[in-house]
């Protein structure tokens, strides 16, 4: 897996919630939802593998982030939150034993 296009797709998930959502009202938010959870789905992969690089952990936390922020300051996104918040919890486990750091 080439993880400079993998860090690329995350860092476009802000940019598709707002897309998605506004393209497509009812069922943006599930599309959106889907595609970064593939994504993550590929980062525990990674790590799994012991291939997982600290620039593409970096770049999912910074996607978790930025459509935290982005669900918080656009109406009719807070369930968005609670993906984040579930996508949040997978990228968590694979952290160090103290919760902040990746090896």
């Amino acid at each position: 897996i080439n993880q400079d296009t993998l860090r690329s797709c995350i860092g476009l998930a802000a940019s598709f919630l707002v897309t998605d959502t506004t393209i497509n009202p009812e069922h943006g938010i599930s599309t959106w939802f889907a595609g970064l959870s593939r994504l993550v789905d590929l980062v525990v992969v990674l790590h799994r593998r012991s291939e997982l690089e600290l620039e593409t952990v970096n770049a999912a936390s910074r996607a978790c982030s930025e459509c935290w922020t982005v669900a918080a300051n656009w109406r009719g996104l807070d369930q968005c939150r609670i993906h984040v918040r579930d996508l949040g919890g997978k990228l968590k486990k694979i952290l160090d034993t103290n919760e902040r750091t990746y090896r």
